[in-house]
């Protein structure tokens, strides 16, 4: 697995298009690479007044395309092999977290019919979402050591149609409770909606 970020200029035409749909977005990373499709993950990140795209993927980006469509003049990928970072999860241990995701729940309309999905947009049911989520994924969360920074509406298209996706952020403190099932959710996300900038969380040596 490899770990790219490329600063993008939010000022730039091709950068506002894409912000704004994120199907254009989509289909640009995945421009960034040759052969078969592959399930990457991707994130846009506001980092000491900068904007940046970071992106999980099982090879690095094969082509500077994307950081001359959205980057700045001469902007290339910053690529880091992230085996070795998996390597360093172990039970017990405490990182600082960041995840921007998509938290919904399924409606049921009658008894045995399958529940039409739902974005939840109150931040008390976003957290328990992401409390609920962490059981299944390896990671233990303490209600007084994360909380949602960002909820905000996105958009993106599928034909003619526009839709949109609640893109919730949470930062906070977790604790690895299964160091293999996390390094599997590391590598896989978190919830719905992966193709278009959901569910990436990275986490950095908390101190």
């Amino acid at each position: 697995m490899y770990l790219s970020r490329v600063a993008i200029d939010s000022k730039k035409h091709e950068t506002m298009s894409a912000l704004y749909n994120l199907e254009k977005m989509h289909g640009m990373i995945e421009n960034s690479f040759s052969g078969e499709k592959q399930r990457n993950l991707w994130r846009i990140d506001h980092l000491y007044g900068k904007e940046y795209l970071l992106l999980l993927s099982p090879v690095p980006p094969q082509n500077n395309t994307l950081p001359d469509q959205i980057g700045f003049s001469g902007e290339k990928w910053e690529i880091k092999e992230y085996g070795r970072f998996l390597a360093r999860i172990t039970e017990g241990s405490k990182w600082r977290f960041r995840i921007t995701a998509n938290p919904t729940v399924a409606q049921a309309l009658k008894e045995g019919q399958r529940g039409k999905v739902k974005a939840i947009t109150v931040a008390s049911k976003q957290r328990e979402w992401l409390v609920n989520q962490s059981a299944k994924k390896g990671f233990d969360l303490q209600e007084s050591q994360f909380d949602v920074v960002q909820s905000e509406w996105r958009m993106f298209k599928k034909g003619k149609k526009e839709n949109r996706i609640l893109a919730v952020t949470y930062e906070g403190i977790l604790t690895v409770s299964d160091a293999d099932f996390f390094r599997q959710t590391l590598q896989t996300g978190i919830g719905r909606e992966k193709a278009f900038g959901m569910g990436l969380i990275t986490v950095v040596p908390y101190a």
